[in-house]
Parts: C-alpha cells; structure tokens; sequence
C-alpha cells in the first residue's frame, strides 16, 4: 500500500478535472498516518489553493479553536476535504468533481484506517451518510464495521450563521465520548449500526 506521501504525489499529477487547470496547489490533506480521528470537509478554498493545507482560512482558524475545546492539537488529528482542488469563485464542488476525487478520499482513508470520521458540511456527510439531511442528524454517530462516523456542521457554516455556533460547539464537545466508546466496543460484525447512546 502507498503511503501517505505518494499518494500525495499522485494527487499533485491528477487532472482529470477541468479545476486542475486553474489550481495553485492541490490540498490532499495533513496528519499523522496513524490519526484515530479524521475530519473531512468539502473543498479548498483560496487560502488553502495558495498554501496546499486544509482548513488554514477563517473556516480553520475556527476548526483549530473547536479542537482546543476538546483538547486536541490540528497536528494529532488527519484533516481532509472530499476535493482537493478548489473549485472557481468557491462554488460547490460538482458530482463529477467528487466522483474524480473520491479514490483519493477512500486510499487516505484505507492508509489512515481512523477509529472515528467526522464529516464536515453536507458534501463530506452525503458520502457517509446518503440521503440524511445535515439539520437532522448533526451530532449523531453510525457505527460501520469497525469506524464511527459523526455528522457536523461546516466550521464555514457558523460564520455565516451565528445560530449554527452553538450546535457546532456542542457537537464537537460529544467527540471525545464517542471516541472512547468507539475504542471500548467489541470488534464489530460486518454493518451498520446507529450509536443508540448519542
């Protein structure tokens, strides 16, 4: 299996979107190849075209201040994005973007093998949790296999929307629970199941 840094490398050499003509950098992601908790938005944006780092804008700034909440430094947790081009002007990313990318996501995820995937925004959670509407199952954890999957609000989200702050905060606070729980279970049967305690 490759590692982290070459799949990097592969991601530099994509272009199979026509995005990758207007890049700067590609944003694969950072953290450590053994993080238990991976989080994954949705696109780079311009500051994270220009330095090739996820969530380093306003949306990061802010990710970094939740993870403090909870004790947790960026450097202990893999930060992604579902694309790793930015896409024009900030639109969202488009299904054929996603369906380009979504090799990439899956090889990151298979190397890191994460105890816990929180998504962030409705793009990262419609890989996870499809046909869910983000309003209702903010906060909630599925269990699959043996990794749980958690359903946030985009950092981004509470910027544009002051009331959105304090589901983002409380549900970022359930995280080390749920963590602790996902490492005290049984190894699972193959499936899915919903995390009755949250």
């Amino acid at each position: 299996m490759a590692t982290l840094n070459e799949l990097n490398q592969e991601i530099a050499r994509c272009l199979l979107c026509e995005i990758a003509k207007q890049r700067t950098n590609t944003v694969p992601g950072e953290g450590p190849e053994d993080a238990e908790l991976m989080f994954i938005g949705e696109a780079p944006g311009w500051h994270e075209d220009q330095q090739g780092r996820p969530f380093v804008g306003p949306a990061g700034h802010y990710l970094d201040q939740l993870l403090a909440s909870i004790g947790l430094a960026r450097r202990q947790v893999f930060i992604a994005n579902v694309i790793k081009c930015r896409p024009p002007d900030n639109r969202d990313p488009l299904p054929m973007e996603i369906q380009n990318c979504q090799k990439w996501l899956d090889h990151q995820i298979d190397i890191i093998k994460p105890r816990m995937i929180v998504t962030l925004g409705r793009y990262s959670m419609a890989k996870f949790f499809p046909g869910k509407s983000i309003s209702k199952i903010h906060g909630s954890a599925v269990r699959r296999d043996n990794t749980i999957y958690f359903a946030m609000y985009h950092p981004a989200a509470a910027l544009h929307q002051q009331s959105l702050r304090q589901a983002i905060e409380a549900d970022m606070k359930k995280i080390p629970t749920v963590l602790a729980e996902a490492k005290s279970l049984p190894e699972a049967e193959a499936g899915t199941q919903q995390l009755s305690m949250f």
